[in-house]
């Protein structure tokens, strides 16, 4: 695969975006769920003590506590700032901290999520569409819109009812970021820190969630004509 045009900037923040190949579903079932949210909290780090294979015969309490030990290390290609899966893409807002952290942090997950994807479903081949997409973050009015929309994108998209339920929604960070989940893998602060407490965020996201809604719909529409 070629090498990025424009490569990512050490230090920035940036919104990154994949989606499934033909927009197929990549995200079948709660535990292909869980299985991409570990190996996404696995392969942001640099190093680690033990190989991925090994890391899953380990029971799940031994896992979290190896994964909160390896977060307290801070040796990360890229801090997480925002997250959410939905069944056929994923978001993520990212800080990279190494160069070149990003791109090594996003193959080696899409690397092993596709082979456990392909494993579990029999099936060859990629399962994402190429290269993922990135977008630097520019200001902080850019930076609080994209986590919104990343927020609010189960809501966008219908896969939660109403928008009470993206609090609780267990593939985001916003559990965490409105203290529902207390799994504390997210830099939250890095948007916390410019609301007076957690309320003046959920605001935010309720104050434009309609809006946000209508227009993934305008946009599907247009697609379609």
């Amino acid at each position: 695969m070629p090498g990025r045009k424009i490569p990512l900037i050490t230090n920035e923040i940036y919104h990154v975006v994949n989606r499934g190949i033909s927009l197929q579903p990549t995200f079948l079932t709660k535990k292909d769920y869980l299985r991409a949210l570990e190996t996404i909290f696995y392969y942001q780090n640099q190093k680690t003590s033990l190989k991925y294979s090994r890391f899953l015969n380990l029971a799940k309490q031994e896992r979290i506590k190896l994964l909160k030990n390896l977060r307290k290390k801070r040796q990360f290609l890229a801090e997480i700032i925002c997250l959410c899966l939905i069944a056929n893409h994923f978001h993520l807002l990212l800080k990279q901290t190494v160069p070149d952290g990003i791109s090594k942090f996003m193959s080696n997950f899409a690397n092993s999520y596709t082979r456990y994807f392909n494993t579990k479903n029999s099936r060859f081949g990629p399962i994402f569409q190429g290269k993922f997409k990135a977008v630097r973050i520019e200001s902080n009015d850019q930076l609080l819109h994209v986590s919104r929309y990343i927020h609010l994108n189960p809501y966008t998209s219908y896969v939660v009812k109403n928008l009470e339920q993206i609090k609780k929604y267990p593939y985001s960070s916003l559990p965490e970021y409105l203290d529902e989940s207390k799994t504390n893998f997210y830099e939250k602060d890095v948007i916390l820190n410019k609301f007076r407490h957690n309320l003046s965020y959920w605001e935010f996201l309720a104050n434009q969630a309609n809006y946000q809604r209508d227009l993934e719909k305008i946009k599907h529409l247009l697609l379609e004509t």
